[in-house]
């Protein structure tokens, strides 16, 4: 057998290379045509999952509602000359929005957000909640949650769908007014 000559070998690399180029370009170009003709059975198939029994629609508060919420609560608890944080958080328990007022303590932030959870997760005041800590004290020990007066839930058609939380004031009934005047603002 003869062996190839330099100039052989450089041609037939270059011409296994320009194959395999266009070869990955052909499986490119194939792939991106069945991605586009696989977007119409999926559209399809996401329109027959919303009318399936398996799954549901819950409300939010927008991030506007929620900004608006806490803001009407700082606003009243600062007519009142009180220093406050205040939390808004989602029916999951996660922070929408958190104002911390002028000169509100450092444990007030986290104090809050745990007092929105609470209410959200109960759909209760976390004043109400508080009280049934006598006949069932270890409530206390679930993860997140804090049973002192200052949380308020928001409800939609009587469902919780987020929950107001306040910390700082000198006394929980307090921080629990200034949370419902939030929930009220979002009746006006």
């Amino acid at each position: 057998m003869k062996k190839a000559s330099s100039r052989t070998r450089v041609v037939t690399g270059g011409a296994l290379v320009a194959a395999l180029a266009l070869g990955g370009f052909g499986a490119y170009s194939a792939s991106a045509t069945g991605q586009d003709t696989a977007a119409a059975p999926a559209a399809a198939a996401a329109k027959a999952d919303v009318r399936n029994k398996n799954t549901t629609t819950s409300t939010h508060l927008t991030i506007e509602a929620a900004t608006k919420a806490a803001q009407a609560t700082l606003d009243a608890a600062e007519k009142e000359n009180q220093r406050v944080s205040v939390a808004v958080v989602d029916r999951n328990g996660n922070t929408i929005v958190t104002l911390r007022g002028d000169g509100a303590g450092p444990q007030s932030y986290e104090s809050a957000e745990r007092k929105a959870f609470t209410a959200v997760s109960w759909n209760a005041p976390t004043s109400v909640l508080a009280g049934r800590l006598a006949n069932a004290p270890t409530l206390k020990d679930i993860p997140g949650t804090l049973f002192l007066a200052g949380g308020a839930p928001v409800t939609a058609k009587g469902a919780p769908i987020a929950g107001i939380g306040v910390a700082g004031a000198p006394s929980g009934d307090l921080d629990e007014k200034f949370a419902q005047a939030g929930v009220a603002s979002l009746g006006r």
